[in-house]
């Protein structure tokens, strides 16, 4: 198509909004809206894999959510060990490489068990990379990479190369895309290094609708942009 300006992104990171209201709308407890939201991820997956994106970003759960009343934080740590345990039986076959990004503090032994393992076990997976900023909070991001620097360097001032080196994740390249569900035009702490220069999709379609077809569309959003970084 003549009117595509930009390669299909390499890199999709996505703010995944609107589960609370997807329940809402229908009368159902928050917690529905929870559960099809994770059908909503798994959903994303495969459509991103078979698009041949090789990096997905999505953001699982904030610094800010364990703000959330305590009976919805447990609902949501219980679906996140059972979405661990459910990609630790399947990503092998779908050639997932697993990365979690973000903070340790407040999650349980049991929960920080089943990540590393998953981490561990798909390491050498060659397929689609799935980045679960999980506990994530960019600005939490950027003071630990300058503690860390700091921890090594403390004498010497710290370059934008530095700094980058000592993210969460800095072998994965910048996001290209990022989408918002639900209507919201904003960034809530999300990757705030990461995406200064990435393009933004916003949709008003809620997480638990979003779906292979959705992805698409933004993408194809995407590749029609022209993209200057700064340049004429």
């Amino acid at each position: 198509m003549s009117d595509l300006l930009n390669p299909p992104p390499q890199h999709v990171a996505i703010i995944m909004d609107g589960n609370g209201r997807w329940a809402q709308h229908r009368a159902l407890p928050r917690s529905a809206g929870h559960r099809e939201g994770a059908a909503a991820v798994r959903r994303t997956i495969e459509a991103a894999a078979k698009m041949g994106t090789r990096y997905l970003t999505l953001y699982a759960f904030s610094t800010e959510n364990w703000s959330r009343p305590p009976e919805e934080i447990d609902t949501l740590m219980d679906l996140l060990e059972k979405t661990l345990d459910e990609y630790q039986q399947n990503a092998d076959k779908q050639d997932l490489r697993i990365l979690i990004s973000g903070s340790r503090d407040k999650l349980n032994a049991r929960i920080l068990a089943k990540m590393d393992r998953l981490v561990r076990s798909t390491a050498q997976n060659k397929g689609l990379t799935v980045n679960l900023a999980l506990n994530y909070g960019a600005r939490q991001e950027l003071v630990a990479a300058v503690n860390r620097w700091l921890a090594t360097r403390p004498a010497q001032p710290c370059t934008l190369q530095d700094l980058a080196a000592h993210l969460y994740q800095p072998q994965l390249p910048d996001p290209e895309l990022l989408i918002r569900t639900s209507g919201e035009q904003r960034l809530s702490n999300f990757l705030l290094w990461q995406c200064a220069y990435s393009e933004l999709y916003f949709t008003p379609v809620l997480w638990p609708d979003f779906n292979g077809q959705e992805l698409q569309k933004a993408v194809l959003d995407y590749r029609r942009r022209q993209r200057r970084f700064g340049g004429i």
